[in-house]
């Protein structure tokens, strides 16, 4: 029983084609190997064009496919996971009518602030459980209100992973969990906010036919399943933003299951029983991948934009040989880098700082005595502090962290990055052998009703942990306040 997971990130697409009968990956590809280009024609812009998630598509399954001995027609399903809150702006023919303004961009903040004024706190907050802030439904704001032409010609709008749906089936639709990322749904009503829409001058016609992420998207277009070397009746089954899928890639599907990331952008993934409102923003609500109306399991997510993307930077500003060597230079630095000191904040508005765009901090360098290696190191630091900052407001709202769970990738490869995260936190992070393909390939099983959530997840291969140091702790800490201070005064000045 086979599946085909695609990840479509803002770095690269992946696949992962899945045995369920083995409980194994069987072929897999990513593409590019480096980086994709992001767009930035202004300070805080950030776009791509959605056919460049396409093409890396085609070029990642055709890899996967040729070092494997599988018989792609025993591919049974596909699901889809996408980097959230990405806009695509579609003609009438299916046509992007411009490049997609994808999760970092954060252009919109200001459109976002200006409607929480308009709709009321108790609106946003008990309806749409956010602010409108800077996610899509303020990003198509924008397009209204700076490229008119373009609005007029929008005939729908969707998500990245709705978009690679439509590519291989025709067939448009979105989710539940998808709208709500966006801002669009109404938690209250279980609808499209009516008041939002009316607010930013939107039609509902905008929009696809909005399903659950688990359910029938399209089958492939006859077409694409020979070019594909699928069969005709395949399904697509399963679609979720990279973060939610991330979630369900751990098997955290239950109250009090806490999911973390850390590849271009870091996260911290809860999840409730309740509608969740964290009235400062710092952490966001939004319907989980297992969303029903009786039964509304929330996802409860932090994000912190600079995290893979600045351990990047550094290497690629030492022109470090590989991440390993500088996760090994980082380790003979001493705790604290000698006083050198890292604020990770240069990708954009940080919805946990209040969308405030402080921009990376690199303070307190000394060339005498500081070397690559302290740089590796001070980065990896304030990489974790940042989690840490974050994960406070988890503590703040009464959900506790007895385990981390996350994929055994980007970040959480360094033994380092892992020990100062699990000793500030004080808990354990269990490390699995999963990535975002491999949970969308495992829900697309799910989503075609060929098992279930609990025999979807018997594979799944805890492969590390990372214990607490209780007796660094303390010092761990003292330098985590220090950079705490740091931060407060680099907000305050602005």
């Amino acid at each position: 029983m086979l599946s085909l997971g695609i990840d479509v990130g803002s770095s690269s697409v992946k696949v992962a084609i899945y045995d369920h009968k083995s409980g194994r990956v069987v072929a897999s590809g990513q593409y590019p190997s480096k980086e994709m280009t992001i767009i930035a024609h202004q300070a805080g812009w950030a776009e791509q064009e959605p056919d460049w998630w396409w093409q890396a598509f085609l070029t990642a399954y055709q890899k996967a496919i040729e070092q494997s001995t599988i018989d792609t027609l025993d591919i049974q399903a596909i699901g889809i996971s996408y980097q959230m809150h990405g806009l695509v702006c579609l003609d009438k023919h299916g046509k992007p009518l411009r490049p997609s303004i994808i999760w970092c961009d954060s252009r919109a903040v200001g459109i976002g602030q200006s409607a929480l004024q308009a709709l009321g706190d108790d609106y946003a907050f008990n309806h749409l459980l956010n602010s409108p802030g800077n996610f899509t439904a303020s990003k198509l704001k924008w397009i209204k209100d700076n490229e008119p032409n373009i609005f007029e010609q929008i005939h729908k709008i969707c998500l990245p992973g709705d978009y690679i749906a439509y590519k291989l089936t025709g067939q448009l639709t979105t989710t539940i969990t998808g709208l709500s990322e966006g801002i669009f749904y109404d938690f209250k009503a279980k609808m499209l906010s009516q008041p939002l829409l009316e607010h930013y001058g939107f039609s509902s016609d905008l929009f696809p036919i909005i399903k659950n992420s688990f359910d029938h998207h399209g089958t492939l277009v006859a077409s694409m399943a020979d070019e594909l070397r699928l069969s005709h009746q395949v399904e697509v089954t399963y679609k979720a933003g990279d973060q939610p899928n991330n979630a369900l890639s751990l098997n955290v599907l239950n109250a009090g299951e806490i999911a973390a990331t850390a590849g271009t952008s870091g996260v911290v993934y809860g999840v409730s029983d309740d509608l969740f409102i964290d009235y400062t923003q710092r952490v966001n609500s939004f319907a989980h991948v297992n969303y029903q109306f009786d039964h509304p399991k929330i996802g409860i997510l932090l994000c912190i934009n600079g995290v893979g993307i600045a351990n990047a930077w550094a290497n690629k500003w030492t022109k470090a040989e590989s991440y390993a060597q500088m996760n090994d230079d980082a380790m003979k630095i001493p705790m604290g880098s000698e006083q050198l000191q890292f604020l990770p904040f240069g990708n954009g508005a940080e919805r946990m700082l209040g969308n405030a765009a402080i921009e990376a901090n690199l303070i307190g360098i000394n060339f005498n005595r500081h070397t690559p290696a302290h740089l590796y190191r001070a980065v990896q630091e304030g990489i974790a502090f940042a989690f840490m900052f974050g994960m406070e407001a988890f503590d703040e709202n009464n959900i506790s962290l007895s385990v981390i769970r996350a994929g055994y990738a980007n970040m959480f490869l360094s033994p380092l990055f892992g020990e100062i995260l699990a000793t500030l936190s004080g808990v354990e992070i269990e490390l699995y052998d999963t990535d975002g393909a491999l949970g969308a390939a495992r829900g697309a099983l799910v989503g075609a009703k060929l098992t279930d959530l609990q025999e979807v997840f018997k594979g799944l291969n805890k492969i590390k942990t990372y214990e607490p140091k209780l007796n660094d702790q303390v010092e761990y800490r003292t330098y985590y306040q220090k950079w705490k201070h740091l931060l407060d005064q680099r907000l305050h000045n602005l």
